[in-house]
């Protein structure tokens, strides 16, 4: 039997789990704990229009800040760290074991397209050269003048091993400059907390469906999936389990409904509650996690929402760049910062 719950109650817990709910402050050890622990991740990317789009999450959920200070706590604190857990994205240090099966993946990945063979002296190159040399930009590590390769993704040898070392998990960002990674190998750079024997690849999903579920509040299959990027078939056996020991309630939303009009099974945090009140007007980025799953926020807000930077310009609706506009707890409008 699946508990009911309105589209606005699902709205409203939602957005609760994500950090919008008017509650008092808790206290925390730093400003800025409550508002990421809530996201669990914090998504990184390259557009710089109004500003790097981790920044604004951030302002969304806890106000005006110094961006310096998060900078400070993020890069050089020591206690967050880099890697693919949605997209590229900034997570707790101690975290980083749970993608250890992911790091596996792309080792494996990339033996079997042959990439580690071909590129075996590069990968051995770029290894010794962080080992002696402590972190270094790929310009630093580049042996020699590099070749062009084209006006898209256009990556040396040595980018190329470099960002595979970091896929694999051998190295990390050890901080940017004008946001320019800076690699390290992992074992000079982080903690042991960071290396220890990471959890089965089994138990390290469960825990990031959990988390999921905790950062969504109420979710589908689909939604749960896609917030660290699992595979469906895999975050399907982790539901089951989180269900079966009842840390995921399951639910029906009214009007969530399969394409043959059934209704779409969800699934409530058991933590997760309806708030007594919202904060919630805020400006958002593309790369927020309350409109990242495009499905999810037309389900949850009715809100058909696209990032058009690479649609070609006479093509585009709204703009090259338009950040959701939520007011009263609802998505109403875009703003088009170009």
């Amino acid at each position: 039997m699946r508990d009911s719950l309105t589209p606005t109650e699902a709205r409203k817990i939602a957005l609760a789990a994500q950090g919008f709910a008017s509650t008092p402050r808790l206290r925390a050890r730093r400003p800025f704990d409550p508002a990421l622990e809530r996201l669990h991740v914090l998504q990184i990317d390259s557009v710089n229009v109004f500003a790097r789009s981790h920044y604004l999450p951030v302002f969304s959920r806890h106000g005006e800040y110094s961006a310096e200070a998060l900078d400070k706590l993020l890069w050089r604190s020591g206690d967050y760290t880099e890697y693919w857990a949605h997209e590229a994205a900034f997570i707790a240090v101690e975290d980083r074991p749970l993608f250890a099966w992911r790091m596996d993946d792309y080792r494996e990945r990339h033996l079997r397209d042959g990439f580690a063979e071909e590129h075996a002296a590069t990968l051995a190159r770029v290894r010794s050269a962080l080992a002696d040399g402590g972190p270094q930009f790929v310009r630093e590590l580049e042996e020699g003048p590099r070749e062009s390769r084209g006006p898209w993704w256009d990556w040396s040898d040595t980018k190329l091993a470099v960002e595979r070392l970091f896929a694999w998990g051998e190295v990390v960002s050890a901080g940017r400059e004008r946001f320019e990674r800076r690699y390290a190998l992992t074992e000079l750079a982080l903690p042991a907390s960071a290396l220890a024997q990471p959890p089965s690849r089994a138990d390290a999903q469960r825990t990031l469906i959990e988390r999921a579920a905790r950062s969504l509040g109420v979710a589908t299959l689909a939604d749960l999936s896609d917030y660290h990027r699992l595979k469906t078939a895999e975050a399907r056996v982790a539901v089951r389990a989180l269900e079966d020991e009842g840390t995921l309630v399951p639910v029906t939303v009214s009007g969530w409904t399969t394409p043959a009009g059934a209704p779409l099974p969800a699934w409530r945090h058991r933590d997760a509650r309806v708030p007594s009140r919202l904060a919630p007007d805020a400006l958002l980025t593309p790369f927020d996690p309350v409109c990242w799953f495009r499905p999810r926020t037309e389900r949850l807000f009715d809100f058909h929402y696209r990032i058009e930077i690479y649609t070609p310009k006479e093509q585009r609706r709204f703009g090259y760049y338009c950040l959701p506009l939520m007011v009263g707890g609802r998505l109403v409008g875009r703003i088009d910062l170009k």
